[in-house]
């Protein structure tokens, strides 16, 4: 048995710094609330993979819910481009209060689980259960605490909270903002050249990663996953200014909201090419925020989806330590092999329980110390 392995994100959406200087309005509830579907979706992936034997195939619409990973870098790049265009424009812009901001939102529940790790593997160490030293070594600890472990190559897994490396990728995007800015928000810059050149990007880096690594970029990640949000970071970044010059009606963006919804959960279902996935989910997150636009997102606004977007990161962050605990904790009680088969109720359970747990990693953790980050280190700068 091997005790560490299993198996193969405040109520308010997202906000503008600035409202009176874009055409979107200062809330986009539709890209708030549909962040917990996507985190979910990444759950029920990890699920699957413990779930069905090994040589079988599971849902493809669950497979493919991995993806929910570039639909959150694309979405990144539009929400920032939301919050901080208009400072890049008056040239108000300061990298120092932007990576400030930034870490108070990641790096509080990431700091969190990384610890629940260390405290699974110390303890596996004590009880002298089978540890793969490999997977869990201090250098591994290390470039995860500081958020490089995507930034490499990887020549060993790193399983310290295996989703993390998707920080380390936001973390190499917030800290070239000023360049993606550059690239896609100041003005004058053409919003179809700008999602032009990302796409294009998206295809060369693909290119070089299945001729480099033998694998698709959508599979990037601890292996070099930085180049995965290079293109989406940037593609996000020109949606958003692509939404600016967009006039649709509200029923025009209701039928596109619609449609390219159904359009991206039909792919999903058939096990389409990762990377027209990937392009799709552009349209979802643009047709979204343009419900904002024209008043017709009031179904994504109720409060308890807001909240549950919110704590779409926690759960997003959890799901995989609690999985461990879970199959390790019944491999130990009941005497079998922790690479076993879960059942669907046992899945249910585990479910449950990590939605728990995510809601309140959020409420008592990644909530009360992000607002402690932004009043110390943000608010008071404002008072000087």
């Amino acid at each position: 048995m091997n005790i560490l392995k299993a198996g193969g994100p405040a109520r308010r959406p997202i906000a503008l710094a600035d409202p009176a200087r874009s055409v979107f309005p200062d809330r986009l509830p539709a890209l708030t609330s549909i962040r917990f579907w996507l985190a979910l979706g990444v759950v029920l992936f990890h699920y699957q993979l413990n779930i069905v034997a090994e040589g079988e195939q599971g849902l493809a619409l669950i497979e493919r819910a991995r993806l929910a990973v570039d639909f959150f870098f694309i979405l990144s790049g539009f929400v920032l481009a939301h919050a901080y265009g208009s400072q890049v424009e008056d040239g108000s812009y300061s990298h120092r209060r932007f990576l400030i901001a930034r870490l108070a939102r990641i790096y509080p529940a990431h700091l969190a689980m990384l610890g629940l790790m260390l405290l699974i593997v110390l303890t596996a160490l004590l009880s002298g259960q089978p540890f793969d030293i490999e997977s869990y070594g201090p250098e591994g600890f290390l470039s995860a605490l500081f958020l490089t472990h995507a930034w490499i190559p990887s020549l060993a897994p790193n399983e310290w909270n295996g989703p993390s490396w998707s920080l380390s990728a936001e973390w190499a995007a917030y800290l070239a903002f000023p360049i993606f800015a550059w690239a896609g928000l100041k003005v004058r810059r053409n919003p179809w050249i700008v999602t032009g050149v990302a796409a294009t990007l998206f295809l060369g880096l693909d290119a070089f990663y299945r001729w480099r690594f033998g694998d698709l970029l959508t599979h990037a990640e601890l292996n070099f996953g930085v180049l995965r949000i290079v293109p989406e970071f940037l593609l996000g970044v020109g949606l958003y200014r692509l939404g600016e010059r967009l006039r649709w009606s509200r029923g025009m963006t209701v039928a596109m909201a619609t449609g390219s919804i159904a359009a991206l959960i039909g792919l999903m279902s058939v096990g389409a090419d990762e990377r027209l996935i990937v392009f799709s989910a552009s349209l979802v997150i643009l047709s979204l925020a343009m419900l904002a636009r024209t008043q017709a997102d009031q179904v994504f606004a109720h409060p308890w989806l807001l909240e549950a977007g919110e704590a779409s990161y926690a759960l997003y962050l959890v799901h995989l330590p609690l999985l461990i605990l879970w199959k390790n904790g019944m491999a130990l009680f009941t005497g079998i092999d922790s690479s076993y088969r879960m059942s669907f109720p046992e899945a249910g359970v585990l479910l449950l329980l990590t939605l728990a747990c995510a809601f309140a990693l959020h409420a008592f953790v990644e909530r009360p110390a992000r607002r402690w980050i932004r009043k110390r280190f943000l608010f008071s700068d404002a008072v000087r």
